[in-house]
């Protein structure tokens, strides 16, 4: 009985001689119990029995049940709740055999039932707090015994005011009630063109059909075609997550009509007249409202009081926060967090900070945090809200580092402080807060080369073209996701001597002559579209990463002169490059990334002698014939030269290299190996990964 509570789904094997058991019958009535009460998927196998055997019990069915009441009385309790569990069973959806393949039907249901368990819940919030009265209204706008239409219900209200957190929360509750559920999050950011809503249609496509591949979806209005063709039978529950257009509701439900009866359809949305336009009345959208004192008391408490705290905070100051908080789940997520284990004095400073500001609204709550880091976590968290919002943790922790701001305990304090956080190794912001490090870069100066950030078109093509930047500037990020023709002048980087970070992809460069870039630069990225490398002031120069991919260079500089601090290029994908360049002067590389660079000849015999070169990646460079004849970078990782199908001579290793690990020769026409590689003592076989791969077809 307690494995039958604690399961997702039962399955009752019905054969002919089931009802003679009693037990078999208690555990049938203790299953159908648990599916009112719970909601437990409830699946019966008929093994060579008609479900009509079971609903006015007959055949095998009727002996069993004359027995039982003979022995326990024909309307004892007993009997009464076995017949009516019996009765009730016979009306659920399940599989039937009489004569077929039985492996076959097993099959069939190691399928459907692998489905429904990788159905995972949905994580809601780490202190959900005041979501069970909202449930209950939501419940019941939702009329989940009505299955005579599709219903579409809608959650309004303002950014940060927990519409997601409860429709998590209400997904988790009800999904099992239907066939299948597909829970879309972040529609607005993610759709920003019809590229981004056509991988929406096929992620709702590949979650409600459960599919083993995702389906591929030529373009929007084929998107539309397939998800009324092939979900119209279906019965589901579809969650639209902060929607913020009417052209992502045509692609995703049109009306509400493409699903079949007894669907629903939640949306969550800042804008109601969207809700106006799906024809959703206002009995079903729910107004989600600031939380009450008590429950904002409640959620505040948890972030900021950690159980362990030996002192105790004024309940004045507090009520003072939760007067500027008003309610809003985010603002006090993120206070909470900030004033975590401080004394009252903090408070008192911060609270007298808050009380100062002009009251605009709840961002002046939520700027207090940002007001509370340290100079470089500042830069950090501006650089997150302008620029990396949905960027790979790891390649930004790379970027913010040659930039001297310390990524690591600069992203951990900002987790701390609840400003960003990390979901499947990406960076991610919350809307609100994102909004406010972009107002404050804005609120610098009304001459955008002024401003210490550059990220929207117009700023950076006045910026760049028209020589307007000033040494305000510290970083330009931009990258329109088509590529477009910019006329940048001569002298653009000229007067921004304190900038840092230059990243531009699907950037023409349409200018006349070389771009001259400041020596203060830490990371350059011109990828896409770049005809030649930028030139650099002469004298040291502070570069960390200069990253070219995708180019049309022919050529490089032949000596990376005064290039000391140099740990990451990449010039992976310039098809057009020939030679490596000479590297000696770059002590300091750590990474050199040239994958799919067809014409490369020759890899420069300056490689074998970098002690600190870490990666090596030549993988499909099909031209690749000269290569140093030995190699002794002593911490080099990983050597990969995939593909290189004129690389016929593997250089020889003097010395053990301990910290090799991964080595990839596949389809390289080596012939043999020499007999000093038995000095790569570290080679790793992983049979996931197949790290080591010397598979040549040479022999």
């Amino acid at each position: 009985m307690k494995a039958i509570e604690e399961s997702q789904i039962a399955i009752i094997v019905f054969s002919k001689d089931y009802a003679s058991s009693w037990w078999c019958l208690e555990e049938l009535v203790k299953i159908i119990d648990c599916k009112k009460e719970r909601d437990l998927m409830v699946f019966p196998l008929f093994y060579k029995v008609e479900p009509r055997e079971l609903r006015t019990p007959r055949g095998s069915y009727r002996d069993a049940m004359v027995k039982h009441e003979s022995k326990y009385g024909k309307d004892s309790k007993e009997v009464k709740g076995w017949e009516k569990a019996l009765s009730d069973a016979s009306y659920l959806s399940g599989w039937p055999l009489k004569d077929g393949d039985e492996a076959e039907l097993i099959q069939k249901i190691v399928t459907e039932i692998s489905t429904h368990l990788n159905r995972t819940l949905l994580h809601v919030d780490m202190h959900p707090v005041g979501i069970h009265s909202p449930m209950v209204t939501l419940k019941s706008m939702l009329n989940l015994e009505f299955d005579d239409d599709v219903l579409m219900v809608g959650l309004w209200g303002q950014g940060g005011i927990g519409k997601t957190t409860l429709a998590k929360a209400i997904y988790n509750d009800i999904f099992n009630q239907f066939e299948n559920s597909c829970f879309l999050a972040n529609v607005r950011e993610v759709s920003k063109d019809c590229k981004d809503l056509v991988t929406l249609q096929e992620k709702l496509l590949f979650e409600i059909l459960a599919l083993k591949e995702r389906l591929v979806v030529s373009n929007v209005d084929r998107g539309i075609n397939l998800i009324q063709e092939r979900l119209c039978h279906k019965k589901v529950l579809l969650i639209l997550d902060d929607v913020n257009d009417l052209y992502q509701l045509h692609a995703l439900v049109g009306e509400g009509k493409w699903l079949h009866n007894g669907s629903r359809i939640i949306v969550t949305t800042r804008d109601n007249h969207l809700l106006t336009y799906l024809g959703i009345d206002q009995d079903h959208v729910y107004k989600v409202r600031e939380l009450n004192y008590d429950d904002a008391h409640e959620l505040f408490n948890k972030h900021a009081f950690p159980t362990h705290q030996n002192f105790t905070i004024k309940i004045d100051l507090v009520d003072r926060v939760l007067n500027h908080a008003k309610g809003l789940p985010l603002a006090l997520e993120v206070l909470g967090s900030f004033l975590r284990g401080r004394r009252e004095y903090e408070w008192e400073s911060a609270l007298d900070d808050i009380s100062t500001a002009p009251k605009k609204g709840i961002n002046d709550v939520l700027k207090i945090s940002y007001d509370g880091l340290e100079l470089k976590v500042k830069e950090i968290f501006l650089h997150i809200a302008c620029f990396f919002k949905g960027w790979d943790s790891d390649y930004v922790k790379k970027i913010l580092d040659s930039c001297d701001l310390k990524a690591v305990i600069g992203l951990k304090i900002l987790v701390e402080r609840s400003l960003i956080r990390t979901e499947f190794g990406e960076l991610q912001m919350h809307d609100l807060i994102q909004l406010i490090g972009m107002d404050i870069v804005n609120q610098e100066s009304d001459d955008p080369g002024r401003r210490s950030r550059l990220w929207q078109h117009d700023d950076v093509v006045d910026v760049l073209s028209s020589d307007m930047g000033t040494c305000a500037v510290k970083a330009i990020v931009f990258k329109p996701s088509e590529p477009i023709e910019m006329c940048i002048s001569l002298d653009a980087f000229t007067k921004m001597r304190m900038l840092r970070l230059l990243i531009l992809h699907n950037v023409r460069d349409s200018f006349q002559g070389p771009i001259c870039l400041p020596n203060e630069l830490r990371w350059v990225e011109w990828t896409g579209c770049a005809h030649q490398i930028p030139e650099f002031s002469s004298g040291p120069k502070k570069l960390v990463g200069l990253n070219i991919s995708e180019g049309n260079i022919t050529g490089v500089v032949k000596r990376f002169k005064d290039f000391q601090n140099l740990k990451y290029i990449n010039f992976s994908h310039c098809k057009s490059l020939v030679r490596m360049p000479d590297l000696s002067c770059t002590p300091n590389l750590e990474e050199l990334d040239l994958r799919n660079c067809k014409d490369l000849v020759e890899a420069h015999k300056s490689i074998a002698y970098l002690n600190k070169l870490q990666v090596l990646n030549l993988e499909d460079c099909s031209e690749l014939s000269v290569f140093p004849n030995e190699l002794q970078s002593k911490n080099l990782r990983v050597l990969n030269l995939k593909n290189c199908t004129k690389f016929e001579r593997f250089p020889n290793i003097p010395h053990k290299l301990e910290a090799l690990k991964e080595l990839f020769l596949e389809r390289t026409p080596i012939k043999g190996l020499p007999t000093s590689i038995e000095n790569l003592v570290s080679l790793e076989w992983d049979s996931r990964a197949s790290t080591i791969c010397v598979s040549c077809s040479g022999g």
